[in-house]
């Protein structure tokens, strides 16, 4: 599952972080393989961990349990699963990676969490709102995304119109946070892809690209974030303020 571009440059301690529940599961062990396919160590941060986000180069959030809705100003309107202790933590994260400009890329919870940190909010049931799709669990890339041209998105999945997915969300993005757009829907307009308008690299996607790591445009997701990391790991190292050749303990 070779990429067909050069061999990047070896750059010694390039450190991306997945944050994720305090339980371990496939979905982050293969999130960790996506990164180190294209390079990159990682480290898993539990809920309720601090860490020095400088030391990081890069983060993923990572899928799980809803966000509580209370931080978009809502009462919860469904039985859920919810880690209030995980959702401070990754708030944290990402409060810290904006000031350092460390890229970010949010997966399925990640993605709605990006959003909801911008100001953004949720539809806690799409359930009930699909027209021409099935709320099916779908492992496989069975759903149909369709892909603004014209982003960074766009260029990691090589400008294809649109790509198959997998599909294991309940919840969707609502109101759009602040300086971000949409770069992808499905076939009932729910958001898929969510990106910055400015500043880091910041992306979020609804699907699970790590279920899909056979498949080289999924596979690209993790490359890029990796590329972005080693950009800015070379601008720290090229400043000479990097802190982070140890990496995280």
């Amino acid at each position: 599952m070779s990429e067909e571009a050069p061999e990047p440059e070896e750059i010694p301690g390039l450190t991306i972080a997945i944050s994720c529940p305090r339980k371990l599961r496939l979905t982050h062990r293969l999130m960790s393989l996506g990164l180190r396919m294209h390079g990159a160590r990682t480290f898993y941060i539990r809920p309720g961990a601090r860490i020095d986000v400088s030391l990081l180069d890069g983060l993923v959030l990572a899928g799980g349990s809803h966000v509580h809705p209370s931080r978009y100003q809502q009462a919860p309107a469904v039985t859920a699963r919810y880690d209030e202790r995980r959702d401070e933590t990754d708030w944290r994260l990402l409060v810290q990676a904006e000031k350092l400009g460390l890229p970010v890329l949010g997966i399925c919870r990640g993605a709605q969490l990006i959003n909801i940190f911008r100001g953004g909010t949720l539809c806690q049931n799409v359930t009930p709102l699909r027209v021409h799709t099935r709320h099916r669990p779908l492992l496989l890339p069975l759903q149909t995304v369709r892909v603004v041209q014209d982003s960074r998105l766009g260029f990691v999945m090589k400008h294809t119109p649109s790509i198959g997915a997998n599909r294991l969300h309940s919840q969707a993005i609502k109101k759009l946070g602040k300086d971000l757009r949409v770069v992808a829907v499905d076939n009932d307009w729910f958001v898929q892809a969510i990106e910055n308008t400015r500043g880091q690299w910041l992306m979020g996607v609804q699907w699970h690209p790590e279920f899909l790591l056979y498949h080289p445009l999924h596979r690209r997701l993790f490359g890029c974030l990796v590329d972005a990391a080693r950009e800015l790991k070379l601008a720290r190292l090229r400043r000479g303020d990097d802190s982070g050749d140890e990496g995280p303990p």
